[in-house]
């Protein structure tokens, strides 16, 4: 594509330069002579702008990017065609002056995991956003992430996004793979499709990433990296580097999963992860800072990798011991105390080897104090009870709304209570949520389905009969809640039976117009089909017969068939004399007649002079007509 530089786009946006060139489009920094600010125009390339289906895809990115409101999201401003000077498809986007990701990359070479987790919390919070709008991106990665020059992280690059709200597919639009093949998820390579977890997928890499140095993934060709993420799993982090916490290792390694379905369901689970783990490092974290994203840092012109220095340890204050002659005199009575108290303590023991054993051994003192071990595994209670002389026994398993199953849930005595030596701490084991799964009852009679539910502790609450045009009258249609989902005991389940499919009353519409019998046929829920025949007694237009016929009732969602009249099928032929040739001949094939043209004479325009069959004759329709012109 040749430089627009210097071209004034929809008489408002004035091109400066060129910033960026991709597959797609270029970029070009703007001045919107509107409103006197600085804005970036992203044009199409001329010969994408003939292909409706890139078309399509440019404009639901100005679509997407619009409908999305965040702080770490590149905005849209405008979109439309340029009609005056070059034919252009554009978008207007606020620009973000500063650097890409990759270059911060390509300079540090790694990041902190603090710096890192800065970095998710922001990407992850816009797309975030997006996944709730039902948008996904299909194109992370480091030079789709802005960082401008006050420190605030942005998105860019909606160009390949999708979902419902502008109404795209999932599947890509052609054989090709769009996005870039180092982040592309293995459902993304092997169907083309994708969802809120693709993006997650992504994110993931792009975090492995800022954390070792390097892309999980090389080879020699996109399509042998592309082979490697539909068949190799993405490396734990923890392998590259010692001091990254295993909660997050773990995310990372979760999110990069070949399974979709091990993956965090969204960006907005994920970046819930990445906060937790923020807050762990750093307590005093306050998740709704208005701070910028990062600190503001300048980055080298041309980047390149320097090894992280490390920060020199401060100078420790060195301070001079005391000599041993300038002890105070409170020095002194403190050393004398303790003297007494070591002859104290040995005058002691020689009683406690009397009545301190009887005390320990067989006394009060032979009591030891119960650690609390609610809410810890079996194994856990039995490392903390064992070094004590304690036995665990479980007694007991049972549902609760707080404790994960298999956790602890009561102990026997409690925590803090004393127990003889060698004695045993009874524990109550927690079997997790009391949860019941609402059975299938589709097709069962109310009766059958009433019994399969007493079977459970779930309660009925009652049964609604609706129509239906595919459960047969009588039998259970569906459940409220419906089946499969998990509910707490006791739970009300409403039944909804088939009141069969519903009739509805018909009337005749023969004789009456067939548009009008369309439109109050199908506003009552059927199908109409219409077929054509001639009728001398039913005018042209109206209904000649239906089936079924009036006066009866039919099943919503049923199909009735109208045949329309198309009149008489004979006519009279029409005076056409001294009429011109042309709407002669459409005035007569109007009728549904042949006309056949007998021209005398050399005039350039003719008028019929003579009809054969004579005018006022009865005809067929399809009879051929003769027409003499001159």
């Amino acid at each position: 594509m040749s430089d627009l530089s210097g071209e004034l786009i929809d008489g408002r946006y004035q091109l400066i330069s060129q910033i960026a060139q991709g597959g797609m489009a270029s970029i070009y920094s703007a001045l919107d002579t509107r409103l006197d600010r600085k804005v970036a125009v992203k044009i199409m390339h001329p010969h994408l702008a003939q292909d409706e289906a890139f078309v399509n895809r440019f404009i639901r990115e100005a679509k997407a990017a619009a409908a999305l409101t965040h702080p770490n999201a590149v905005s849209v401003q405008d979109q439309g065609w340029n009609t005056n000077g070059v034919p252009a498809v554009f978008i207007v986007m606020e620009m973000v002056e500063g650097h890409t990701l990759r270059e911060y990359l390509e300079e540090s070479g790694k990041f902190g995991v603090a710096q890192t987790l800065q970095y998710l919390t922001a990407i992850l919070g816009a797309l975030a956003a997006a996944h709730k709008l039902g948008i996904i991106h299909r194109d992370i990665k480091p030079e789709n992430i802005l960082i401008s020059n006050d420190g605030r992280i942005k998105i860019a690059d909606f160009g390949l996004a999708h979902g419902a709200l502008i109404g795209s597919t999932l599947t890509a639009e052609s054989s090709v793979v769009l996005g870039s093949v180092s982040y592309l998820s293995p459902e993304q390579v092997q169907r083309g499709i994708s969802d809120s977890r693709s993006d997650v997928y992504s994110t993931g890499i792009l975090a492995y990433e800022l954390l070792v140095g390097e892309k999980p993934f090389s080879g020699d060709s996109p399509i042998q990296i592309a082979y490697m993420h539909v068949n190799n799993r993405v490396p734990r982090v923890s392998q590259h580097r010692s001091d990254i916490p295993k909660e997050l290792d773990d995310l990372i390694y979760s999110a990069t999963s070949t399974n979709p379905d091990e993956r965090p369901r969204d960006a907005g689970v994920f970046l819930s992860g990445i906060q937790d783990i923020a807050r762990s490092i750093d307590p005093k974290r306050n998740q709704l800072s208005l701070e910028l994203d990062i600190p503001m840092q300048k980055i080298s012109e041309k980047p390149s990798r320097s090894k992280k220095k490390t920060k020199p340890e401060p100078a420790r204050e060195v301070t001079q011991e005391k000599p041993i002659r300038e002890m105070t005199a409170g020095t002194k009575r403190r050393v004398s105390k303790r003297v007494r108290r070591n002859r104290i303590i040995a005058a002691m023991l020689a009683v406690a080897l009397g009545i301190g054993g009887w005390y320990v051994l067989v006394g009060p003192g032979s009591r030891i104090v119960v650690p609390s071990v609610v809410g810890a595994s079996i194994e856990e209670a039995s490392a903390a009870l064992a070094p004590l002389g304690l036995r665990s026994e479980v007694i007991e398993n049972r549902f609760d709304e707080e404790i994960p199953a298999g956790k602890i849930l009561e102990s026997n005595p409690s925590g803090g209570d004393k127990i003889d030596a060698g004695g045993s701490v009874k524990l109550v084991i927690s079997k997790g949520q009391e949860r019941y799964v609402i059975p299938v009852l589709t097709g069962l009679t109310p009766e059958a389905a009433l019994k399969l539910l007493t079977n459970q502790p779930l309660k009925s609450a009652g049964i609604i009969e609706e129509f239906n045009t595919t459960i047969p009258k009588g039998l259970v249609i569906s459940t409220n809640p419906s089946n499969g989902q998990k509910v707490k005991r006791d739970t009300p389940v409403t039944i909804l039976v088939s009141k069969g499919v519903e009739e509805i009353a018909l009337t005749t519409y023969v004789g009456q117009s067939a548009d009008q019998a369309q439109n109050e046929l199908t506003e009552a829920g059927f199908n109409v089909e219409s077929s054509f025949a001639y009728s001398e007694t039913i005018a042209a237009g109206a209904v000649v017969s239906q089936t079924p016929s009036g006066i009866v009732s039919a099943p919503k969602g049923s199909t009735i068939t109208l045949v329309v009249s198309r009149g008489s099928k004979f006519v009279f032929i029409p005076n056409v004399y001294s009429i011109e040739t042309s709407k002669a001949m459409a005035t007569l094939k109007d009728l549904g007649l042949k006309v056949k043209v007998r021209s005398i004479g050399k005039k350039t325009v003719k008028y019929v002079t003579n009809v054969s069959p004579k005018i006022g004759a009865k005809v067929l329709r399809g009879t051929v007509v003769t027409i003499t012109v001159g």
